[in-house]
């Protein structure tokens, strides 16, 4: 009996991680995947690429106003509940762009779509859920690892779809790909009653509260501090390989394959670190990795200037110390208010959000050499992470100081 109550646990739990993480492919699928269709959508609508551009602008912040409300109601009516309407509103939103008749039609349906994807913030609070301990922090390592991985291959997918199935391709897939997700977590999610705390939800006052504390949003500023030199990496790549390398829109894409092997490798560092150190010394491992990374990356551009290799080691270095950081620091914050998972996921995934746009704007629009800008950025990134993750430990040190 025991056995038997063993093996079901693993199976459960099998199809958790399996949830998860085709729920982070989500998260990334509706943009990177379009980029390719960009001309296509343009011909199509009879607008400029700048107009279809926007449209991942809109839904960028579409994603980012929803999980404000989607992770503290969360909170009161259970995950299950907020996740199977998101994903049922995503779809819809999908849908309703391929059979929009104009460009207006298309970008609302696009934020309806975002609206929907917002629900994927739930990813976070789902782990804390549902794991413990080093298990949730390997999950976490995983969901980091597969999310590079993700973002590194859709361009090439999104080439692929768009020779088979033209723009409206993309869209289908999310479609299908969401519409399973709906069933798995409809058949395999619970959805407990809310806690007393998530029953007298009030989304100003949880958010307040998380806000207010000192190495919570240190934590989550850590992690996104990682993602933004990630993140402005992804937004400046095509100009630097397809624009001043003048690669071909395929050889970028098998680039990015490249770069998404450096997630793979880091994230099997970041599993072994995650057994041997505390969760604040891989912080400051990977902090210290990515600060390398933009020493190397400003002395080989200076020694040899702009070349693939000149940009992808120093890169390769950076993601190590990316996977190795930002899901210890998530699971740090995370582990802060366990009955505002919901919230705290919220409040996390929007600062990421927030400052891999802005800091990416920054450097995509530095009148600077853009892979010294990219090597400056490194260094000033994660100097300011290491004075952080310094404050945090100092004030963790003071007797009776809990923030």
């Amino acid at each position: 009996m025991l056995e038997v109550k063993e093996r079901n646990t693993t199976t459960t739990k099998v199809g958790a991680v399996v949830l998860l993480i085709t729920m982070v492919m989500l998260g990334v699928f509706p943009i990177d995947v379009l980029l390719p269709s960009f001309p296509s959508l343009s011909q199509h609508f009879s607008t400029t690429t700048s107009d279809i551009a926007l449209s991942v602008s809109l839904f960028a912040i579409g994603i980012s106003l929803s999980q404000l409300l989607i992770g503290p109601l969360s909170d009161a009516f259970g995950r299950k509940n907020l996740l199977l309407a998101g994903m049922a509103v995503s779809i819809f939103g999908a849908l309703g762009c391929v059979w929009a008749s104009s460009y207006g039609y298309f970008l609302v349906f696009r934020v309806v779509q975002a609206v929907g994807c917002g629900c994927f913030v739930l990813s976070q609070a789902l782990v804390q859920d549902l794991f413990v301990g080093k298990e949730r922090d390997r999950l976490r390592i995983l969901m980091v690892t597969a999310s590079g991985i993700f973002i590194s291959i859709s361009p090439l997918a999104g080439t692929l779809l768009q020779k088979l199935m033209d723009w409206q391709g993309s869209f289908y897939v999310f479609s299908v790909i969401a519409a399973l997700v709906f069933l798995k977590a409809l058949r395999s999610l619970d959805n407990p009653p809310p806690t007393p705390a998530g029953r007298r939800v009030n989304i100003f006052k949880a958010y307040r509260q998380l806000c207010s504390h000192f190495r919570f949003m240190a934590y989550w500023l850590i992690s996104a501090i990682v993602f933004a030199c990630h993140f402005s990496f992804i937004v400046v790549s095509p100009l630097v390989f397809m624009e001043q390398l003048h690669m071909s829109s395929y050889e970028f894409s098998l680039t990015l394959l490249l770069y998404g092997a450096a997630y793979v490798i880091g994230g099997v560092i970041a599993g072994v670190l995650n057994k041997r150190m505390a969760s604040g010394t891989q912080i400051i491992t990977g902090l210290c990795l990515i600060f390398f990374a933009g020493i190397v990356m400003a002395l080989l551009a200076n020694e040899y200037g702009l070349t693939p290799v000149t940009v992808l080691v120093p890169m390769i270095i950076c993601t190590a110390g990316t996977t190795i950081t930002r899901p210890a620091a998530t699971s740090r914050a995370m582990e802060l208010f366990p009955e505002n998972a919901g919230a705290s996921a919220s409040v996390g995934n929007t600062l990421i959000f927030t400052c891999g746009g802005l800091i990416s704007a920054l450097v995509n629009l530095s009148p600077f050499d853009l892979q010294m800008t990219l090597a400056m950025s490194f260094i000033v990134l994660s100097a300011i992470g290491l004075l952080i993750i310094q404050r945090v430990n100092r004030d963790a040190r003071l007797p009776g100081n809990v923030h």
